[in-house]
């Protein structure tokens, strides 16, 4: 979660043949014709975070995100990540990472507004039904760890006022001192954060709303507002049962942020959850490699590695950016790779080549699949094979000249191409199925069956 800086009131690529044109051989999405998506699949494609930190306020986010969706789902796109969409303490300034009401989508005049920060309820419910119509599925943002916003009440656990008495103009989950900790179950769970109350998931009163009752928060955002999946924000913060039990009440795709660069822990956790991770291992690993131009980083330890089924890849999100040097190239890395990648709004909308993006993201949706082969590794080049059907060969070259290396592919006696239009080079692949393949300077390129 990123720090959220709001008053708390409770706490007062040039191609080498003169007969290529590198713009026809670059292969996007609006090339080929997509199917509509079954909404209920999540992480066959591609992701998209549908935001970045402070968003233009004024209730306008709805309706920007709405706008974008019919390109997205042409681009290869299978589900979007929306914000925290309730509203929170700060009102029509929240980025929602402080909830208050996790029933106001923004119908009540409470905190300052009616609206929150993105909008309107019937504006968010136009965003879920365009997204749908479209097959594109919707991820909630779920903060379940702390709350904000509360009024202040006798607290008879600390012996003094805490800001802990929520009445929500919802009517509902309302919540004392009792539902957070300190309480007569016990002072603490896994971790609590920037001083919110704390929410106690060994309540089953707070385990009821959550995801029990059949109008709990897990099964009004999925049976009511038609949210498909979920991503839980700081989970480091409750054990990882919630998830379990939450993701189990309701169905739907689930991610959460364990922010950790231990790939074993990632797993550990993923596991216990029975959810997918966000792959810090990968994120860490990519930084390095690419801002400390040493790839063999890219041969440490992730997730995706281990069990890439619940790995969900990103090179940026809403509270980090590292990767700020060769970001396209770590683009390359996680749409060649297994696991489910996430795309950055601002990545994809603002900072970076949309067109090479979709094009990333069309060869991850129509190459990119098997097993992977590690083929070599230096500072400057990488080479990986994926081994499925026709499967792919990249080669990440983050030296200043071009780069020519062989390596050894899946096919013989085959003419290949380049699919990113990066090199003209059309070889065909020896009888022991060796090849020589290029990369130009810090850039890469993605081979395949032609």
């Amino acid at each position: 979660m990123k720090y959220i800086f709001t008053l708390l009131f409770a706490l007062a690529l040039i191609s080498c043949s003169d007969e290529a044109d590198v713009k026809d051989d670059i292969q996007t999405s609006q090339e080929v014709t997509t199917p509509v998506f079954n909404t209920k699949a999540i992480g066959s494609k591609v992701m998209m975070q549908a935001f970045y930190w402070d968003v233009p306020a004024g209730g306008t986010w709805w309706n920007t995100v709405k706008g974008k969706v019919p390109a997205w789902k042409n681009a290869g796109i299978d589900a979007i990540w929306l914000p925290p969409a309730t509203k929170a303490q700060n009102g029509p300034f929240s980025m929602g990472y402080d909830p208050f009401d996790y029933f106001d989508f923004g119908s009540y005049n409470q905190m300052g507004s009616t609206e929150t920060r993105f909008g309107s309820l019937s504006e968010i419910q136009s965003l879920i039904s365009t997204a749908h119509s479209n097959g594109v599925s919707v991820i909630a943002d779920i903060v379940i760890n702390h709350n904000s916003g509360g009024a202040s009440q006798a607290n008879p656990f600390t012996g003094g006022n805490t800001w802990t008495n929520f009445q929500p103009a919802s009517g509902l989950f309302n919540r004392s001192y009792y539902d957070f900790h300190p309480n007569d179950v016990h002072s603490g769970d896994s971790g609590s954060f920037g001083g919110y109350p704390d929410l106690c998931h060994d309540k089953q009163y707070v385990q009821d709303w959550l995801y029990n009752n059949s109008n709990s928060i897990a099964k009004y955002y999925k049976n009511v507002m038609g949210f498909d999946g979920w991503r839980f924000d700081y989970v480091k913060g409750f054990e990882p049962w919630v998830v379990k039990n939450f993701k189990n009440a309701a169905g739907g795709f689930a991610v959460g942020e364990y922010w950790d660069g231990n790939a074993a822990t990632l797993e550990w956790w993923a596991n216990q959850a029975e959810a997918s991770a966000f792959d810090f291992a990968c994120y860490y690993r990519m930084r390095d490699a690419f801002m400390g131009n040493d790839l063999t980083q890219l041969n440490g330890d992730m997730l995706l590695k281990r069990n890439s089924y619940k790995a969900v890849t990103f090179v940026a999100n809403h509270d980090t950016d590292e990767i700020y040097n060769n970001k396209l190239l770590a683009y390359a890395y996680i749409m060649t790779h297994e696991g489910y990648p996430c795309v950055f709004y601002r990545d994809y909308e603002e900072w970076l080549d949309k067109n090479k993006m979709n094009n990333l993201i069309w060869i991850h949706n129509n190459k990119a699949s098997g097993n992977t082969t590690y083929l070599y590794a230096d500072n400057d080049e990488y080479v990986a094979r994926r081994n499925g059907s026709p499967g792919l060969v990249v080669y990440i070259n983050n030296s200043n000249s071009w780069q020519e290396r062989w390596v050894d592919t899946n096919w013989a006696n085959t003419v290949i191409k380049d699919y990113t239009g990066n090199s003209g080079w059309e070889p065909t692949t020896q009888s022991d199925t060796w090849v020589k393949i290029q990369a130009p300077p810090h850039g890469y390129t993605i081979w395949s069956v032609k």
